[in-house]
């Protein structure tokens, strides 16, 4: 299945960052890309979206993204990355975790694909600066 999760993943790049949008080509955010490739490859979204805005969580200090994350995926505690593992990032220290990425490319030049304001989706790599801003990893496993 991350096969598939990737492959799919790569057919959205070029999408343009659009957010809380989850269409392939048209536009979407680092969750709507999550969204959309998991409806391509699973099926139904395991749980509706609330509206969002730029700042969520974030004036609470609530770590929703992670807590949802949990509730639908398994969190990975190994050190190597495996292509279509999820990642999810904190954008600043002491911030809620709020940026969501799938693994690409395994160790040793890990990759991963993400949508961000300004950039769209886009492959990148998993670099030191990336790395440092990782909170936890997950795999998707069907059932």
């Amino acid at each position: 299945m991350s096969a598939a999760f990737v492959h799919t993943a790569r057919s959205w790049i070029g999408t343009p960052y659009m957010h809380q949008a989850s269409v392939k080509g048209v536009g979407c955010d680092c969750l709507g890309l999550l969204r959309g490739v998991w409806r391509e490859v699973l099926g139904a979204e395991p749980e509706p979206v609330p509206i969002y805005t730029a700042d969520w969580s974030e004036p609470q200090g609530e770590e929703r993204l992670y807590r949802a994350a949990l509730r639908h995926m398994k969190q990975v505690d190994s050190d190597t990355f495996e292509s279509g593992q999820v990642i999810l990032f904190r954008m600043r220290d002491g911030a809620v975790a709020k940026h969501l990425g799938i693994v690409s490319a395994p160790d040793p030049e890990a990759q991963f694909i993400h949508a961000y304001s300004g950039h769209g989706v886009t492959e990148s790599p998993l670099s030191r600066p990336w790395r440092k801003r990782i909170v936890a990893r997950f795999e998707i496993s069907q059932g």
